[in-house]
């Protein structure tokens, strides 16, 4: 079994900083959760107008409500079989604000259908983005998202790009410091930056047979349709 980011990057895997290899090697087959601890030096949102957007988004724990800064952070990468037979890997950022922490979650399966990972957002599994992850020529990884569809009930609809937004991933390995650098950003075409963080964590690898998905980290309701 491969994991699902070399399964949609295929060569261009092989390219990553041997770091981020491990890191987004993490599945079944690695037999390993990868646990991401550090801080994020901002994390901010757009023009006032976006905020009761994120305040919706995360009663389901999607996108953060809060500003801040030197905020401490967590990201979880445990893989699993879903009820649907497929390999997910968790992606349940928390962010330990001022005000009570606050979590970013997300679930992310391959697609064939599409050759990209699929990313399930929220507690259940509401909205899905595509995810076209690429290789940088200094090894870092950038991840664009693609196609958002929402999903609830019979409702299957393509999200429009009026109320969507694009997402931004970069991530990289810092050999002096010896941490991941992350920096999100999360943008609408007609209204500009809606919200995002930048930061550094240090990753450990736990073996799955001790560090399993916990109670609270899958989530509620999971999205057959991809």
């Amino acid at each position: 079994m491969t994991s699902i980011f070399r399964l949609a990057m295929g060569d261009d895997f092989d390219r990553l900083h041997p770091q981020l290899r491990r890191r987004f090697s993490v599945g079944l087959d690695s037999g390993e959760a990868c646990v991401g601890r550090g801080v994020m030096d901002r994390i901010w949102h757009g023009r006032p107008y976006v905020k009761p957007f994120l305040a919706l988004g995360a009663v389901r724990n999607i996108l953060v409500p809060r500003t801040g800064r030197r905020v401490p952070f967590t990201i979880e990468n445990v893989p699993y079989t879903d009820a649907y037979g497929r390999e997910t890997v968790t992606f349940v950022r928390t962010f330990e604000l001022a005000g009570g922490a606050r979590r970013f979650d997300a679930t992310m399966v391959y697609s064939p259908e599409r050759d990209c990972v699929l990313d399930y957002l929220g507690t259940h599994q509401h909205l899905a983005s595509d995810l076209h992850p690429t290789a940088e020529p200094d090894g870092s990884l950038l991840i664009r998202s693609g196609r958002h569809r929402f999903r609830e009930g019979p409702v299957d609809t393509r999200v429009p790009e009026l109320i969507g937004g694009d997402a931004e991933v970069r991530e990289s390995y810092d050999d002096a410091a010896g941490c991941f650098r992350i920096r999100v950003s999360v943008t609408n075409r007609r209204f500009g930056p809606l919200f995002g963080y930048e930061g550094a964590f240090a990753a450990t690898y736990v073996p799955l047979r001790s560090y399993g998905p916990r109670a609270g980290l899958r989530p509620v309701r999971e999205e057959a349709r991809a």
